[in-house]
């Protein structure tokens, strides 16, 4: 009997037509079953209803080498010609390969990070590597992930790379299997693919749940995930998802707070929608016709949401162990995993909701949320988490979308009009990304340097929204005055970190300043004075600034370079005198 050996990656077959030409790649999932694109399958003429009932499985992994006829598994041929959806088929073998082995599709995060496939271009018969950047969707509609090329020149996917595993490369999903190529692009220097992640094609083929690893990205809404009824029709609720969608497709990073509850019951109906339209099961649920219909601004870009769960119920275990599941994490206590979560690349986009319905908010709060909650901005990570009712005081945030009306007392209905509180609302929101990009190049640096004001103008634009429906509306008149207030607390945090930036550089101007002048007396290597240089001038470019700790050891080494200084032209002033005097 002829020993059998696994190369690396044994999942990788290629699959040709019934005459040997090869027309694409497959996963090999365990003896009997391979997972491919339907075009792949056409390709070959094996489709249903094509010309042959049959095409050709070819191992590039294994010694000895095999190849098995396959026919398709009735009902898993999908392809949607002329869009970017679906486009999978499952095979079966019609004899065991005899590889013994069980492949495994990771459900996990497509938002970035990189990856590797596996395929056969043209006169390639055991296939080329080409590594790849995820890079979300190129548009609204869709449910296919683009991949980007690493480095121009290397090998790219092109024709015979269809059907193949998409590996991760690094990070805590390394070497698994997330998904399959189903597209390529070439024009000119422009390169880019497509691949379809592991959630999807489980949504289109039930049937391989048991070939699935790990956590869907969506357990927010109703276990069935059935989709909510039409939700933009109110004013508020397209409103807050507009806001939140603005945030989460542009470059923020921070936590923002979102209200469900209260008074006028906005409900998380919206917030469950718009989740999926980010989830990439989801997606396959949803025509594009929907997608590119839907009001502008209520639509994320696939993938776009790493992780989503509703907290009601549930205790911080709960919680703790989806984040570990979904994110492929090694797991540990909460603040193990807050620290895990943290360090995440690419950074990670969390939502929680119904945060205090929990079966111990307190605890999920003070052990896991907020603490992600307070550094997720330094991090680059972009957490929601809603509530029904007000969050608790304290709890760090960078964004609070509360769907409250604001106080309106002393408010003259027609005092304001919405044009003029829509400009005010506009001249903050500018006031604010200054704000962030000033703290982003210069608050960071300082120890102790004041934190950055939540932004505000996303809340006053959906109060705005609700105000200017129903104008003359008393409540444009307090959305002037927030805004306004909102605005001179950045001019003031702006002031503050100008105010560290100028010191830091008097510092460094006065330390320089007196290094020249006792170079000039002392020359560049002087023991006593370089003991006392290197701290002042170390504490000036760790980051983050101690600016007081700086400030005394600045002082300390320019106290002794001017005592030395005066020291030593003491003594050249009486030399001076002496030999006048011996003249």
């Amino acid at each position: 009997m002829t020993l059998h050996h696994h190369r690396e990656h044994p999942w990788r077959v290629r699959v040709d037509d019934d005459g040997g030409t090869p027309c694409g790649a497959g996963v090999l999932l365990d003896d009997r079953r391979v997972l491919t694109c339907a075009h792949v399958v056409r390709l070959a003429g094996a489709e249903p209803g094509g010309s042959t009932p049959r095409l050709r499985i070819s191992s590039v992994a294994c010694r000895p080498e095999w190849t098995r006829t396959a026919r398709v598994v009735p009902g898993s041929w999908v392809h949607r010609d002329g869009t970017r959806r679906g486009d999978v088929a499952l095979l079966r073998l019609d004899e065991p390969a005899g590889c013994g082995i069980r492949t495994t599709l990771w459900k996990a995060p497509v938002s970035g990070g990189r990856v590797r496939v596996y395929g056969f271009p043209q006169a390639e018969p055991y296939g080329v590597a080409a590594d790849a950047e995820l890079a979300g969707p190129a548009g609204r509609e869709g449910e296919w992930g683009q991949l980007k090329q690493v480095r121009a020149g290397d090998p790219w996917i092109e024709r015979g790379y269809s059907g193949a595993g998409v590996m991760a490369l690094g990070g805590e999903f390394d070497g698994r299997v997330i998904g399959i190529v189903v597209a390529n692009y070439v024009n000119g220097d422009a390169r880019a693919a497509w691949m379809l992640p592991t959630e999807t094609v489980l949504t289109y083929l039930p049937q391989i749940a048991g070939f699935t690893g790990g956590a869907p990205a969506d357990r927010l809404g109703p276990a069935d995930g059935a989709p909510p009824g039409d939700v933009l029709g109110d004013p508020l609720r397209l409103a807050l998802t507009r806001e939140l969608a603005r945030l989460l497709d542009s470059g923020w990073s921070g936590t923002a707070v979102v209200g469900t509850g209260g008074s006028v019951t906005a409900g998380d109906s919206w917030l469950v929608r718009l989740v999926r339209t980010a989830d990439p099961a989801a997606r396959a649920t949803v025509s594009d016709a929907e997608l590119t219909g839907a009001p502008r601004g209520t639509v994320l870009a696939l993938g776009s949401i790493d992780a989503a769960c509703s907290a009601r119920g549930r205790s911080v275990d709960d919680v703790r162990g989806y984040l570990v599941q979904r994110f492929g994490l090694p797991g540990g206590d909460d603040r193990t995993v807050v620290e895990q979560l943290l360090r995440r690349t690419p950074p990670a986009c969390l939502v929680v909701g119904s945060v205090d319905r929990a079966r111990d908010a307190p605890a999920l709060v003070r052990n896991l949320l907020a603490p992600l909650a307070a550094r997720a901005r330094s991090r680059g990570m972009r957490l929601v988490l809603g509530f029904e009712d007000r969050p608790p005081d304290g709890l760090p945030h960078d964004v609070a979308l509360d769907p409250e009306p604001l106080a309106v007392a002393g408010a003259v209905v027609g005092g304001v009009g919405a044009a003029e509180a829509q400009a005010a609302v506009g001249r903050l929101a500018a006031a604010e990304d200054a704000a962030a990009r000033l703290e982003e190049e210069h608050g960071r640096r300082f120890f102790a340097a004041p934190r950055l004001p939540p932004r505000v103008a996303p809340r006053l634009r959906v109060r705005l929204a609700v105000a200017r429906a129903t104008e003359p509306n008393p409540e444009l008149a307090a959305v002037l005055r927030a805004a306004a207030a909102a605005r001179a607390e950045a001019a003031g945090y702006e002031r503050a970190v100008r105010r560290l930036v100028a010191d830091h550089e008097d510092l460094c101007a006065v330390l320089e300043l007196h290094r020249v002048r006792a170079a000039r007396f002392f020359g560049e290597e002087d023991r006593r004075l370089a003991e006392r240089y290197a701290p002042a001038l170390r504490a000036l470019h760790t980051v983050p600034v101690d600016l007081v700790a700086a400030r005394e050891l600045v002082r300390r080494y320019t106290d002794e370079a001017d005592r030395r200084i005066e020291a030593e032209q003491e003594e050249q002033e009486e030399q001076e005198e002496r030999g006048e005097q011996g003249g």
